[in-house]
């Protein structure tokens, strides 16, 4: 049995973040360290993983599968490079379950491959987060990733907005994933009631 996911989800750098956000209402953050040696990324996992567990959230650890593994967390986001090496049966022996990034057919085929339990597509939009080396995806491939891989759930990630959400799910998404038109607002918390209304009519 496939399980539910928040059509909101918030992606953050830091525990400092899910402390300060996932209080306000969040029910599925990722956390995405980059930069941190192996003691501040595990003192990163505990706190998220405590924090979200007291506020009912499913936390979401981006790439570092085996720190999840070994902190007993139960969702790992993969890219494409680090899906090429990850271990997949030792994930799925661990009970992980698993999302994965796609930007083109040969990558959502890759993903499809190991079985995940949620794609994400990006970026849909123009992002500002990082120069990324694909150009805008659009609605349109949104619907036709949305055809091809049915009822497993479709995550639209890069320049994604509060105003966006509902062309978005309207092209097919089931959630919309969001970075920078959360952390860098002027008010966090006021625009994370932005999402939550835009995405939980």
């Amino acid at each position: 049995m496939r399980t539910a996911l928040d059509p909101f989800y918030l992606i953050v750098d830091d525990a400092d973040w899910i402390e300060r956000l996932v209080p306000v209402g969040a029910k599925l953050v990722q956390l995405r360290c980059k930069g941190m040696g192996e003691d501040e990324l595990r003192d990163n996992i505990r706190r998220a993983k405590a924090c979200c567990i007291a506020h009912d959230c499913t936390l979401v650890i981006n790439d570092y599968w085996r720190l999840a593994i070994e902190e007993k967390c139960a969702w790992v986001h993969l890219g494409q490079e680090d899906l090429a090496e990850a271990n997949l049966p030792e994930i799925r022996a661990a009970g992980l379950k698993l999302g994965i990034s796609t930007h083109d057919k040969a990558e959502l085929a890759a993903a499809l491959a190991a079985k995940p339990d949620y794609v994400a597509l990006g970026p849909v939009w123009e992002t500002k987060l990082k120069k990324m080396p694909w150009d805008p995806q659009g609605l349109e491939r949104v619907r036709r990733w949305k055809d091809r891989i049915g009822d497993l759930p479709l995550v639209g990630i890069g320049g994604v907005t509060a105003e966006r959400v509902p062309e978005l799910m309207a092209a097919g998404a089931d959630i919309a994933a969001v970075v920078t038109d959360i952390t860098r607002h002027d008010d966090p918390e006021a625009r994370m009631r932005d999402w939550i209304s835009a995405t939980r009519p």
